[in-house]
């Protein structure tokens, strides 16, 4: 199959980042005899993206593999764990993770494909893939490392010849923005843009020791990634060497388990890898520890027991229980997401699952409408559509992935009361994983992850397939969500539920934050799986209007006698005096906004009014004031997107999300909030267009709907 008939940005048609093909920039070099240097991501300070350093010793320099070493290799023999050092870089949790990749062959060389070499077809140019929210993308490097008195500054080789980490590393500080973008960090990111699979975190105290050993062995028999690490109490403590030479804050990946036999009886064992290459644990069951005295020579040799300062060491379940707190796991088959019944580990037979990916955006004022909490805009948050029309019978060591200490105080049933609930539940469920992934929140060296979680809700027979309003929300509770709202890249939750369609929203915390957001969901084979981001309907039903008040006839009657010409009509310029004398001073229309008001009316091509014309539109002027003072609740003389919606519907208009959002942007003239006159130019733009498309008779245009209409025209 060839890139014309896989999709784009599928792993064998992966994305070009800014637009660099590797075979035409190699061939090009090749044919040149010129070695690559690539601009997008220059051998500069920029690229680096920290400060400089003031001593010129320290100054950096930018060499190619072959100038820093002489016997210089892209890989030395196979691609072992302990090739990879940390350098000057806070990035251990990027490094941990492709040091569990390693251990992945049919994975590795999915990020780092094969056949680069540092002397065949050279011409110091190099190409590695990786996972982004949906994607594979393909990014090019040169091979110019930058190095400090003499060394590699980043990641380097254990051999210090071998460089494939190096430029691994170099292509991701080139996707994310800089090398400083990758200080300090979360392993599940690595390992999700290493695989395209799902991290999360797993607290070691959630299980006894023998119980989480068994938990990790059915996670690595079944291709997943794991790393862990000691919670450091402040920064402070970050990289600080305990009495038994681990380090806290610093992360380590799990490559192995294993058990010996001893004369205290079988023993558990797990295998971790420091990325720094140097520092190893020193306590029991570690290289030089006396426990291996006592463990035959046969059972020494299977566990290929080394004595040299190489960063990986044994520790056992119940050490490993207590030193460390958290462990991250990645997993490329959503079979491996649920605590299993860990008495017997799961099958490695994967399920076959089906898996919708979506893109959406929190919009300040618009689509960003906060948690729960704030009842008035979380109606407004992206909704997605899930219809499941088929269950499954989940794997009979499924456990409920429902945390009910993630529950929400509000819920008001005690823990006791929920677990009886669940067990009274008989019915066959359809399995579903989603997961919410923030986008683009780590920039220049800094990190800004929001608090973000997601909410799943039931919905009735008699509002399937429409946006859900702000009532339904403030009378029906979830039936699942992704727990605490937390400031990490993706938060996931792996649920069973009965037959039916439902609501996925995602949110922030807080309200009128911006961000963007990939939501993907799996669902096991059986079910199919309708999602969507809701394109609410747009509709108009005119509230009546009030009857012309008998101050304003003789406040028009007077205003003709005196300012008509002999057509007894009235201009922008004359009209926008009268309208003016009826507006509170605050809210007094400029001339553009009286030019768009009689344009907007049945002028029969004149740029003026009539008597009963304007009369009509003084009194609705009055109308739009009042609604306009009413949903300007917080009295700021300005109108948010949310407080539109409702203001929208007070004038008979219901309105989409986007919609609403490109009304406010067109008439807000670049600001947050909408001013009055804004306003009223946005609802006679609005009252226009909503007249044009029911006298449209073009079959093609009204399949195409009424918010296509809007949105196509609102902008001109």
């Amino acid at each position: 199959m060839d890139n014309m008939e896989t999709p784009l940005g599928s792993f064998k048609n992966p994305i070009k980042f800014l637009d660099q093909d590797f075979k035409t920039l190699l061939e090009k070099c090749l044919k040149s005899g010129e070695m690559f240097s690539d601009a997008t991501f220059p051998a500069e300070q920029k690229s680096i993206g920290m400060p400089e350093d003031d001593e010129p010793k320290k100054a950096i320099k930018w060499k190619r593999p072959k100038d820093i070493s002489e016997n210089a290799v892209f890989v030395e023999g196979t691609i072992g764990t302990t090739d990879i050092c940390q350098g000057q870089l806070g990035n251990c949790w990027l490094l941990a993770a492709l040091s569990c990749l390693t251990m992945h062959p049919k994975l590795f060389i999915k990020v780092v494909p094969p056949d680069q070499s540092l002397y065949k077809s050279y011409a110091g140019i190099f190409h590695f893939k990786f996972w982004q929210y949906g994607e594979w993308v393909e990014v090019v490097v040169d091979d110019r490392l930058p190095i400090r008195e003499g060394r590699l500054l980043f990641s380097y080789s254990h051999t210090r010849n071998e460089y494939w980490s190096a430029l691994v590393e170099k292509a991701y500080a080139k996707l994310i923005g800089s090398y400083g973008s990758l200080k300090g960090g979360n392993i599940s990111e690595g390992m999700e843009d290493f695989t395209g699979g799902i991290a999360y975190s797993l607290p070691v105290s959630s299980h006894a020791p023998r119980v989480l050993w068994r938990l990790l062995t059915a996670a690595l028999v079944r291709g997943s990634l794991l790393s862990c690490f000691i919670q450091a109490n402040n920064y402070r403590e970050v990289g600080k060497i305990n009495g038994d030479g681990l380090i806290k804050g610093h992360a380590y990946a799990i490559t192995e388990t294993d058990q010996v036999k001893h004369a205290s009886g079988e023993i558990l064992l797990l295998r971790l890898r420091n990325p720094w290459g140097f520092v190893e644990y020193s306590g029991p069951w570690s290289d030089k520890s006396k426990e291996w005295s006592d463990v035959s020579k046969e059972e020494k040799e299977r566990l290929e027991m080394k004595r040299r300062e190489d960063g990986e060491f044994w520790i056992s379940a119940d050490d490993f229980g207590s030193k460390f707190d958290l462990v991250e796991l990645c997993s490329v088959n959503p079979d491996t997401l649920v605590v299993t019944n860990t008495e017997h580990p799961p099958s490695s037979a994967p399920s076959q699952w089906t898996i919708n990916e979506h893109e959406g955006l929190w919009l300040p004022g618009s689509s960003a409408g906060g948690s729960r909490k704030y009842h008035r805009s979380f109606w407004k948050n992206p909704q997605f559509e899930l219809v499941l029309t088929e269950h499954d019978q989940p794997d009979e060591d499924d456990e409920d992935d429902e945390s009910e200490e993630d529950e929400e105080e509000e819920d008001g049933m005690s823990l006791e009361s929920k677990k009886t609930e669940k067990q009274k539940m008989k019915a066959k469920k359809c399995t579903v994983l989603v997961e919410v992934l923030q986008k683009d929140r780590r920039r220049r060296d800094k990190i800004h992850f929001l608090f973000m979680g997601f909410h799943i809700y039931k919905v009735p027979p008699e509002l399937q397939g429409m946006c859900l309003q702000r009532n339904f929300f403030l009378k029906n509770r979830p039936v699942s969500r992704s727990g605490k709202y937390k400031a990490q890249r993706g938060v996931w939750r792996k649920v069973h539920l009965d037959p039916g369609h439902y609501v996925l929203v995602a949110s922030t915390y807080r309200p009128n934050q911006r961000g963007e957001f990939f939501v993907r969901i799996f669902s096991k084979t059986g079910n199919t799986l309708g999602t969507q981001d809701f394109m609410c309907s747009s509709g108009y039903l005119p509230v009546m209007a009030a009857p012309v008040a008998p101050e304003d006839k003789m406040r028009v009657l007077r205003a003709f006698d005196e300012e008509a010409g002999p057509d007894d009509r009235l201009n922008a310029k004359e009209l926008m005096k009268i309208f003016n004398s009826v507006l509170d001073k605050n809210y007094h229309l400029p001339l553009e906004t009286c030019r768009q008001l009689i344009l907007a009316g049945d002028t029969k091509g004149r740029a003026s009014l009539n008597r009963q014309q304007t009369e009509v539109l003084l009194s609705d002027l009055r109308n739009l004031q009042s609604i306009f003072f009413q949903f300007d609740e917080d009295s700021s003389g300005t109108m948010s997107p949310f407080e539109l919606t409702a203001a929208l519907q007070a004038v008979g208009m219901k309105c989409d999300n986007k919609v609403v959002q490109l009304m406010s942007e067109r008439f807000a003239s670049g600001e947050l909030h909408l001013t009055f006159h804004g306003f009223v130019a946005g609802v006679t733009r609005l009252r226009k267009l909503f007249a044009l498309y029911d006298s449209e008779s073009s079959q093609e245009v009204k399949d195409r709907g009424i918010n296509s209409w809007l949105i196509q025209f609102l902008v001109v």
